[in-house]
């Protein structure tokens, strides 16, 4: 089995502050080596939600490390899908990508009690991902 991961995926919200740093946890975790995790934002704020940190440290992830990365073109180009999460028209358009908008609650300046519904929000959506990926794989198609 070849070692390469059977997909690229780049997660963009706004700051790259909350939702796109737990949806990138999470397929990290979720997926391992087997899919390529980038994570993005419009305006990149100064440092992951202290909310999604711990909201993710909840649940074995630690995304403490992280740090907010500003979406350049170059990063749209490598990934073969592209979800969206509230970046709005800041996302260049490539074709031949699979572009996802998943509309989810914006976490920045909530407590890790509001926090919690958007992770495992979160969490349902990139298992469905993954399963995505996964059958693609399967199936012989990219």
């Amino acid at each position: 089995m070849s070692s390469a991961p059977l997909a690229s995926v780049l997660f963009v919200c706004v700051h790259n502050a909350g939702r796109s740093q737990m949806a990138a946890g999470f397929l990290q975790y979720l997926a391992g080596d087997r899919v390529e995790v980038r994570s993005a934002g419009s305006i990149p704020a100064d440092q992951v939600n202290p909310a999604a940190v711990e909201a993710m440290q909840e649940v074995g992830i630690d995304i403490a490390d992280a740090k907010p990365k500003i979406l350049t073109t170059e990063a749209v180009q490598a990934s073969d899908y592209v979800i969206t999460m509230g970046c709005g028209d800041a996302c260049p358009i490539f074709p031949g990508k699979k572009y996802l908008d998943w509309a989810l609650e914006d976490p920045a300046g909530k407590g890790v009690d509001s926090v919690r519904p958007i992770r495992d929000e979160i969490k349902n959506r990139i298992e469905a991902l993954i399963a995505e990926i996964d059958a693609q794989q399967e199936a012989g198609t990219p």
